[in-house]
């Protein structure tokens, strides 16, 4: 086992209550070395906020506890900064959602890649330009030798994107977080984007956490699949049993809502494009009980009263492969 995420629980202090916001609640999850996590939710479902956790970044307003956050028998909890600078970036990676926003726009490409490879690498400056050109040919930029000196705003969204990937891979990480990166790629670009993730994973054993919107890229890509909803895991399993038959009714949802794909699910109304009523909760107006409840059709008096636990690998009390015998 690479990471063993349990009972995971990020809050947040507020100037508006005494009271700290819980912003992700009793997160639980293990990934193996060459395995890749899928890991699905409309945006506020609490994804990005796990990612930054695991790499130490989040602001110092964020209180972290967990039972166990262990990396390879590292206790992510108890590191220091001069310790987390030794994981982060070297042995945990991330791909940014906003490649625009995460590379600085007063830095030639060069500078940003090289930096990263000698601040984990024992390599001189001539060898780090030379795996630059290399990491950046790899991912399929064209004259890599010039892209070096180019500034990220003289990149398009799908370069900027394959640097921030030749970033990421360069110190050869044993746990990529891949966040969102396939956002603001064409169709054609996205598809090189992931099956490139597919190659390092298996040409390096590597473990990726892929976080998506997407749910044709996870049932491509993905091992395992885990349905995040307002700071919870709601179900989790392998990918291919929870697309096939989905137990809890967000992630019924959230299938349904694929065009033509509400077909093959019996509970859901025919109509021409399905979609869940609602949005997902702000952290401080979290419900009571099931925090799916207000948006679910399925819902009982049971469901609004108390706080509902992961069971089975589904977070419901009415989980669909119960409704559909009823």
């Amino acid at each position: 086992m690479l990471l063993n995420v349990e009972n995971l629980n990020i809050h947040f202090k507020s100037d508006k209550s005494s009271t700290p916001i819980h912003a992700v609640r009793d997160l639980s999850f293990k990934i193996n070395k060459g395995e890749m996590l899928g890991v699905v939710g409309e945006s506020g479902s609490g994804k990005s906020i796990t990612n930054l956790a695991l790499l130490g970044l989040l602001p110092d307003s964020a209180l972290v506890t967990a039972k166990n956050l262990d990396f390879e028998g590292k206790k992510l909890l108890s590191l220091n900064e001069l310790e987390w600078c030794q994981v982060r970036g070297r042995e945990i990676a991330m791909i940014f959602q906003d490649p625009m926003t995460a590379l600085n726009p007063f830095l030639t490409v060069e500078f940003q890649i090289v930096e990263t490879i000698k601040a984990h690498l024992n390599l001189s400056n001539k060898e780090a330009i030379n795996k630059a050109i290399e990491l950046l040919n790899f991912v399929g930029i064209p004259s890599p030798k010039d892209r070096l000196k180019a500034y990220p705003f003289e990149l398009s969204g799908g370069m900027a994107q394959r640097v921030m990937i030749a970033m990421a891979i360069s110190t050869d990480p044993k746990l990529l977080i891949a966040d969102e990166p396939t956002t603001a790629l064409d169709v054609t670009i996205q598809k090189q984007i992931l099956n490139l993730l597919k190659v390092l994973q298996e040409k390096n054993n590597m473990s990726i956490i892929l976080v998506t919107h997407d749910l044709g890229v996870v049932g491509e890509y993905s091992d395992r699949l885990q349905v995040m909803y307002a700071g919870e895991v709601v179900e989790e399993g392998f990918t291919t049993e929870i697309l096939k038959n989905p137990n809890h009714p967000y992630t019924e949802a959230l299938l349904a809502s694929r065009p033509g794909a509400s077909a093959h699910l019996k509970r859901i109304p025919k109509t021409l494009l399905p979609s869940i009523s609602g949005i997902v909760p702000a952290f401080h107006q979290r419900p009571l009980g099931c925090q799916f409840h207000p948006r679910c059709s399925y819902k009982t008096h049971e469901c609004e009263q108390s706080i509902i636990e992961l069971k089975d690998f589904v977070r419901c009390i009415h989980p669909c492969n119960q409704l559909s015998l009823k």
